[in-house]
C-alpha cells in the first residue's frame, strides 16, 4: 500500500481494514438557538468577514473572553458552547444588541454590493482559483504557511474589490500538524481531527437539497468527493473532501492530511483538487472566464479541460486542444528553486492514472509523460507539475520581480528556441497582503481617527496615503506601537509560562515569566518556516557577540522566535533545539522566547508588538515573503536581505539592508558575508536608532522610519493592488 510508506497515525493494519478511527461527518452542527437581539451572531459566524473586522471580533470575544480564547476564535464552536445565561444577559444588553445588529446590516450591504468589474470576468463567467491550501482564518486549519495565507489573503481583496471569483481547495480531515517542542527543546507533531470540532463550513448541495458529489478515477477506483462551502465575504471557497462512506478506506484519507503522505499521495490529492474541481464547478453550473493555477498543485485541471475539449470535439487533437485551453488558464509560480516543485516518476502516474485517460487526451502513454517534463524528449526525467502548468497555461509568473527573473533563468530549457533567459514566458505580479486582515486594530483606530472612515480605499492611493501618515503626529504612532508591544509581551508570557519545564533550560517554557522581556528593550522578531535556506542558524553564526548584544546593559536587545520545521527534517529540528537551549550563564532565556504552533494568530501578535522584522534567506531563494510586509502595515521596521519583496520595498529610509543584491554562488561564503554584515548593521544602524530617545523617551528618527514604512508600503504591498494587477495584467479583462 504505497500511499502510507511512511506511516500514517490513524491506519492500523497493512491492509488498511481498521475503520474505527474512520468515522464521517455528512454536516457540521446547526444554529444554535440564540435570544432573538443577539440571533444575528449565527448569521456572522458563517461568513469569515467578521475575521477581518475588528467590530466583528469583538463581538464574539466580549460574551466571553476565556472561552473565545480556548475555543482558538472559532466562532462555530464558541456558540455552541458559550453559556445561556450569558448569552440572556447580553441580549438584554441593549448596547451590545445594537452592535450585533449594526454589524449584521454592515454585513448585508458588503455582501449585496454589485460585483463586476470587468466584461470578461462577471457573476456569470468568474474567475476560478485553485490552490491546495487556504489561509483565510486559523479556525478553518487548511493551510500549512506562505502559500495558504496568500490565498486567503487574494480571496478577501477579490471580494472586497468586487471581483467575482470562485475558488477551489481540499478540506484535509487532519489538517497541518500542531507543534509542541519537549523539555529537551525537540519539536514534536501532533494532528487533529477537524471533524470533532466546528467549522464555518455548509454542505454543498443541489436544487432538490442533495448532496453533490464529484467522482475522479484513482489507481483504478472510483474515487467520490464531498464539497463543502466556506463564504469569505462575497467569495465562495468550495473544499473538496474524500471521507465519504462509498469510498474505501484508504481513499477516504485522500484528503487526510495537508502535505503528508508520499508522491503517490501528491499526486491522489492533485488529481482531487484538479480534476475533481473542474468536476465540481460543472456540477454547480459555473463556467469560469479564467482558471488561476495558484502553484502547480492544481495543474491536472488542464489535463481534465483539455479531455472535456476533446470529448466535444471528436475530430480535434490534443495540440488543438491544448491550444484551446491554454486560453483560459493562467498559472502563479511561487517556487524560486527547481527541487520545491512537485515532480513525480513515471511509475507512480501509472499508479494513479486510469490507461482511459491517456486516451480520453489522444495521447500515448510517453507523450502524456512528456508534457511534464523539461526536455520531452527526456526518457529519464521525471514528470514536473511546474513544466506541465507552464506547457498549458498562456501566462505564467513568479510572485516578485527578482522571482520573476529566477523563474526565467529556471524553466528556459523548457523553450529552446529562444536567444536567453530575458525571452522567457515567465513575468511577475508581486504578493500582497490584506490590509484589513493584518494591520492591528489600534492602528485601524488611529487611521479612522486620524484620515477618515474610508482610509481602507486611500490607501489604495500611494499619493494620497503618504500624505495622511505624514500628517499624523509621531507620538501617535509611537503610542500605537507601545500598545501593541505591551499586548505582545503580555501575549509572550503567557504563552510561554509553564508548571513543569524538564532539567534543561528552553526559550520556549519557563516557571515565572513575570519579569519576561520588557517593554523598552528593542524586540526583533523572526518567525518562519524552518528551512535551510531560511537560514535560523545565521543569527547563532557569531554566538558570542550575539550573547554580547544581547546582555548589553544599556542597549540590550531581545527576540522572539516562531516557527515549524517539517516533521522528516531532522537537520531542521536540531536547529530549532540548539536555538531552545543556548545559555553559557548569559541573559539569553530572559531575552529570548520561541512560541509553539506558529499560525496566524501567532503571526498576529508578532507582527503587530516587535519592533524589527528579521529575514535573512539565501539569495536568491527567498520567491517573496510576506510576514514582513505583514510587520511593515503596522510601523515594524524591516531588517532584511535584499531579496523577495524586500528588494521593490527598501528605500534607505524605511527600514534595513543586510548584505548586498550580489548572489554569491557558494553558500559557505555567503553566509559568512551575511552573517558578518548582519551582525554590523545591527550593531551600527538598528541598536543606535532605537535607542538614541528624547526627553519623551522616543526616538525620533526611528518613529521616522516608522512612519516612512507605513506610507510607502501599505499600498504597495497590499492585496488589493496585488488582484487589480492580476486582474489587468493576467486575468485580462476588458475594463
Amino acid at each position: 500500500m504505497k500511499e502510507f510508506d511512511q506511516g500514517d497515525p490513524h491506519l492500523s493494519g497493512s491492509d488498511g481494514a481498521e475503520t474505527s478511527a474512520i468515522h464521517l461527518r455528512e454536516s457540521f452542527s446547526k444554529d444554535r438557538k440564540l435570544p432573538d437581539t443577539i440571533a444575528d451572531l449565527n448569521q456572522i459566524s458563517r461568513n469569515f468577514f467578521w475575521s477581518w473586522n475588528p467590530d466583528g471580533e469583538v463581538l464574539f470575544r466580549e460574551l466571553e473572553p476565556a472561552l473565545w480564547k480556548s475555543c482558538e476564535q472559532n466562532p462555530r464552536l464558541f456558540l455552541q458552547q458559550v453559556s445561556g445565561l450569558r448569552l440572556r444577559e447580553m441580549a438584554e444588553n441593549d448596547g451590545y444588541a445594537s452592535r450585533v445588529a449594526a454589524f449584521a446590516a454592515k454585513m448585508q450591504a458588503y455582501l449585496s454590493a454589485e460585483s463586476e468589474p470587468g466584461v470578461s470576468i462577471s457573476p456569470a463567467a468568474p474567475a476560478a482559483y485553485f490552490c491546495a491550501e487556504y489561509g483565510v482564518h486559523n479556525s478553518l486549519p487548511t493551510y500549512s504557511g506562505g502559500l495558504g495565507i496568500l490565498a486567503g489573503d487574494h480571496l478577501k481583496s477579490a471580494s472586497d474589490i468586487g471581483l467575482p471569483l470562485v475558488a477551489i481547495g481540499l478540506l484535509y480531515r487532519y489538517g497541518y500538524f500542531r507543534q509542541s517542542i519537549s523539555h529537551d527543546g525537540w519539536q514534536l507533531e501532533d494532528y487533529r481531527d477537524v471533524f470533532d470540532s466546528e467549522l464555518a463550513l455548509s454542505p454543498v448541495v443541489d436544487d432538490n437539497g442533495s448532496r453533490i458529489f464529484v467522482t475522479v478515477t484513482i489507481r483504478g477506483r472510483v474515487v467520490a468527493a464531498q464539497a463543502w462551502l466556506a463564504k469569505v465575504g462575497r467569495i465562495h471557497l468550495y473544499l473538496l473532501d474524500t471521507n465519504v462512506e462509498q469510498n474505501q478506506v484508504i481513499d477516504r484519507l485522500i484528503t487526510g492530511h495537508l502535505y503528508g503522505g508520499n508522491s503517490e499521495t501528491r499526486i491522489v490529492q492533485e488529481k482531487v483538487l484538479g480534476i475533481g474541481g473542474v468536476r465540481l464547478l460543472r456540477r454547480l453550473g459555473i463556467e469560469p472566464s479564467v482558471f488561476h493555477l495558484n502553484e502547480g498543485h492544481s495543474a491536472f485541471l488542464t489535463l481534465e479541460l483539455a479531455r472535456e475539449y476533446l470529448e466535444a470535439n471528436p475530430d480535434a487533437s490534443f495540440a488543438e486542444a491544448q491550444a484551446a485551453i491554454r486560453e483560459l488558464c493562467v498559472f502563479t509560480t511561487h517556487t524560486p528553486v527547481s527541487a520545491g516543485n512537485d515532480i513525480f516518476s513515471a511509475q507512480d502516474l501509472r499508479d494513479c492514472f486510469d490507461e482511459r485517460m491517456f486516451a480520453g487526451l489522444n495521447l500515448s502513454e510517453e507523450e502524456f509523460l512528456a508534457l511534464g517534463r523539461i526536455v520531452p524528449s527526456d526518457n529519464e526525467e521525471p514528470f514536473g507539475m511546474t513544466p506541465l502548468a507552464i506547457r498549458m497555461c498562456r501566462s505564467s509568473n513568479g510572485v516578485s520581480k527578482m522571482h520573476g527573473e529566477v523563474s526565467r533563468g529556471l524553466w528556459v530549457s523548457m523553450f529552446p528556441e529562444i536567444k536567453g533567459p530575458e525571452e522567457v514566458p515567465i513575468t511577475h505580479v508581486t504578493n500582497g497582503v490584506h490590509p484589513s486582515t493584518w494591520i492591528a486594530p489600534f492602528f485601524q483606530e488611529l487611521y479612522t481617527s486620524e484620515i477618515g472612515s474610508d482610509w481602507r480605499q486611500i490607501c489604495n492611493d500611494g499619493k494620497a496615503w503618504a500624505d495622511a501618515i505624514a500628517a499624523i503626529e509621531s507620538k501617535k504612532v509611537w503610542s500605537a506601537h507601545m500598545k501593541l508591544k505591551r499586548l505582545l509581551l503580555a501575549y509572550l508570557r503567557e504563552r510561554t509560562q509553564s508548571k513543569d519545564t524538564g532539567s534543561r533550560q528552553t526559550i520556549n517554557e519557563h516557571l515565572d515569566t513575570r519579569e519576561l522581556f520588557s517593554p523598552d528593550v528593542l524586540t526583533i522578531g523572526f518567525a518562519r518556516r524552518v528551512a535551510a535556506y531560511k537560514r535560523w542558524d545565521l543569527i547563532l553564526s557569531d554566538l558570542e557577540r550575539l550573547l554580547k548584544i544581547v546582555d548589553d546593559p544599556e542597549r540590550p536587545v531581545q527576540f522572539v522566535f516562531a516557527g515549524k520545521a517539517h516533521p522528516q527534517d531532522k537537520t531542521a529540528k536540531q536547529i530549532l533545539r540548539d536555538l531552545m537551549g543556548i545559555n553559557h550563564d548569559s541573559g539569553w532565556q530572559r531575552r529570548a522566547v520561541f512560541i509553539e504552533d506558529y499560525d496566524q494568530e501567532v503571526a498576529r501578535y508578532l507582527v503587530h508588538g516587535v519592533d524589527v522584522w528579521l529575514n535573512v534567506p539565501r539569495r536568491p531563494l527567498e520567491a517573496s515573503g510576506t510576514s514582513g510586509i505583514k510587520a511593515a502595515m503596522n510601523g515594524v521596521l524591516n531588517m532584511s536581505i535584499l531579496d523577495g519583496w524586500w528588494i521593490e520595498g527598501f528605500n534607505n529610509q524605511n527600514g534595513f539592508a543586510i548584505g548586498g543584491v550580489d548572489v554569491v554562488a557558494d553558500e559557505q561564503i555567503a553566509d559568512e558575508e551575511d552573517g558578518k554584515a548582519l551582525f554590523a548593521v545591527l550593531e551600527n544602524e538598528v541598536i543606535p536608532a532605537f535607542y538614541t530617545k528624547d526627553a519623551s523617551g522616543m526616538s525620533p528618527k526611528w518613529v521616522g522610519m516608522m512612519k516612512n514604512s507605513l506610507a510607502t508600503l501599505t499600498p504597495l504591498f497590499s492585496s488589493d493592488r496585488m488582484v487589480n494587477e492580476y486582474i489587468d495584467r493576467i486575468y485580462h479583462l476588458d475594463k
